[in-house]
């Protein structure tokens, strides 16, 4: 929901209604969310004793690093057998240990000859240096395909190098229809394949076929991809050990962090007593793990998930709870961010108010003296995505629906990720700058296709499974209203604008390489849109879909 006064268009459809929307009761709106799943659960758990001390498993992993270290001088010479070490280590999700030797390779690989006939060397080629926002043209493609433009019978036959064109064709950008076509061909060809092919690559290929890897978020695929590489003929016995053990170490600090974040989130509910918000406070620390998992980011995650739970308590109490005068008065004393505006409000906000503005000096506090300036960037972030979903308020309270185009410029903003982009920039280290910052807050490239994928994936979702007739119309709805067309056009529309939104997210990389580190922060956080939203279900509202995904990663260590 959300923006601060109605437009011209707005007031002239209540004014044709005979309604003043400032005085119009809104009708009583029943709150039925689930419970927490977890409730003080990881308060009380105490893991079981890891197989070898913490202080073994640090020794044992710096060794193991050490080895690594080697790999990469031994393949000096060895372009592809260096693109599939980043490969390998970038599913294990373990390449955040080798970020400046990776770095290196890849310059190296670009600026070398490569020259194979190969599709699944070419096409990992193509792909992981679009990963790190180096260009490659598409027509490294065009040797595999006939002259009537399709693939040769040998290439589809092929399930490895099919593969790894499916995954390099989804990292492409505006204007290469190619690529999409390639992704049809190989999805389609890889569907038929799949009942014929052998473990490891089988399950490969299923994950995949549901979430393709460029949007698959590598720490939580990393538990089956090291138990697939185990069973892979070019398994490196100490890259194998180090993504195990370093899974289970970072797990641990996880599982401390997430202990203290918990209490911390309860007492909050508490305090506040808004029965009618969804109590997610693990789920909200999973989605800041998910953007922000490794362990010198424990500041940049902690920050973004409170930051998670103020919005979400926002987001409730407008669209749950709040009267149309209540909303108002919320939207006014937040844009004025001053002690002396909780007069404006309801007691039942007050408490809400308080905790708000001593959670944003707090994150001031936390932060070094040069970089106090950013939580100033979060809070105007934060005061956009309140007027925002005052403006959808507005439109509910009056049964508006806007145009499509109109719906998007607020809807885009109240689907919060664009403030969450700016909200993970703070804790971040020094590659976190003021550029970056103003970039994340001007909701432009690749942060406007995040809130793009976030909206259109959060609608799709409650359409299909009907949505609150409550809640403001969404984009679905706007687009059919307008455009006089049934639900199945709309979709597909949708569903090819997530697409669209993709490609300007991949350009972006190319666009802003200075930025890259910060961009890819971005892309973690549309890669989780695309598991929260998986098959257009929401699985923050509904948990259930997260639970086992959650108690994998925090629960469950990978076995030595």
């Amino acid at each position: 929901m959300g923006a601060s006064s109605p437009t011209f268009e707005l007031r002239e459809h209540a004014r044709r209604h005979q309604m003043t929307s400032r005085n119009t009761a809104p009708p009583e709106r029943i709150c039925d969310f689930h419970p927490s799943l977890w409730n003080d659960f990881f308060i009380r758990y105490e893991p079981e004793p890891l197989q070898i001390s913490k202080e073994c498993m640090m020794v044992k992993e710096e060794k193991l690093k050490e080895d690594v270290h080697m790999l990469f001088k031994k393949f000096n010479t060895t372009m592809i057998k260096k693109l599939t070490l980043v490969d390998t280590l970038q599913r294990l999700g373990i390449d955040h240990l080798f970020e400046q030797q990776i770095n290196i390779a890849i310059n190296e690989i670009h600026e070398g000859e490569f020259d194979s006939c190969s599709l699944y060397d070419v096409s990992l080629h193509f792909r992981l240096l679009r990963e790190y926002g180096l260009r490659v043209s598409p027509d490294v493609f065009n040797k595999f395909k006939g002259e009537n433009g399709r693939f040769h019978k040998d290439t589809i036959n092929e399930p490895k190098g099919l593969l790894s064109l499916y995954k390099a064709a989804y990292v492409s950008v505006h204007g290469e229809s190619k690529l999409d076509e390639a992704i049809s061909v190989t999805r389609h060809h890889l569907e038929s394949l799949n009942g014929s092919l052998k473990y490891p690559l089988s399950e490969e290929v299923k994950r995949n076929i549901q979430i393709p890897y460029p949007r698959i978020l590598k720490r939580i695929d990393a538990p089956f991809y090291i138990e697939e590489y185990s069973e892979e003929q070019e398994c490196n016995p100490s890259i194998l050990e180090l993504a195990k053990i370093n899974f289970n170490f970072l797990q641990r600090l996880h599982q401390l962090e997430l202990k203290d974040f918990c209490r911390w989130g309860n007492d909050l509910y508490k305090e506040l007593e808004l029965s009618y918000s969804r109590d997610r406070i693990v789920e909200c620390y999973f989605w800041a793990y998910t953007v922000h998992y490794e362990e010198h980011y424990v500041q940049a995650r902690l920050i973004l998930a409170k930051h998670f739970v103020l919005a979400s308590f926002l987001d409730d109490t407008f669209d749950m709870h709040a009267t149309l005068e209540e909303g108002r008065k919320l939207n006014e004393a937040i844009q004025r961010w001053e002690e002396n505006a909780i007069v404006l409000l309801p007691g039942y906000l007050k408490r809400y108010y308080i905790r708000l503005m001593n959670a944003f000096r707090e994150f001031e506090e936390e932060l070094k003296p040069e970089h106090k300036y950013r939580v100033s960037y979060s809070r105007k972030a934060f005061q956009n995505l309140c007027k925002h979903y005052q403006q959808e308020s507005e439109w509910f309270h009056i049964s508006y629906i806007p145009s499509f185009e109109d719906h998007l410029k607020c809807s885009v903003i109240s689907a919060g990720t664009p403030m969450l982009c700016v909200a993970s920039l703070v804790g971040m280290g020094e590659e976190a700058t003021k550029e970056a910052f103003d970039w994340a807050i001007g909701c432009t490239s690749a942060v406007k296709g995040c809130g793009e994928v976030t909206r259109f994936m959060d609608d799709l979702a409650a359409f299909k499974h009907g949505k609150n007739k409550l809640d403001v119309a969404n984009c679905i709805e706007s687009y059919i209203n307008q455009h006089d067309v049934k639900s199945e056009v709309a979709i597909a529309v949708m569903d090819n604008l997530v697409e669209d939104a993709w490609k300007t997210i991949n350009q972006d990389r190319f666009d802003r390489r200075a930025l890259l580190p910060v961009v890819n922060r971005v892309v973690n956080l549309t890669k989780s849109m695309t598991l929260l939203f998986h098959d257009k279900n929401d699985h923050y509202t509904f948990s259930h879909g997260n639970k086992d995904r959650i108690h994998q990663q925090f629960v469950e260590p990978i076995p030595l």
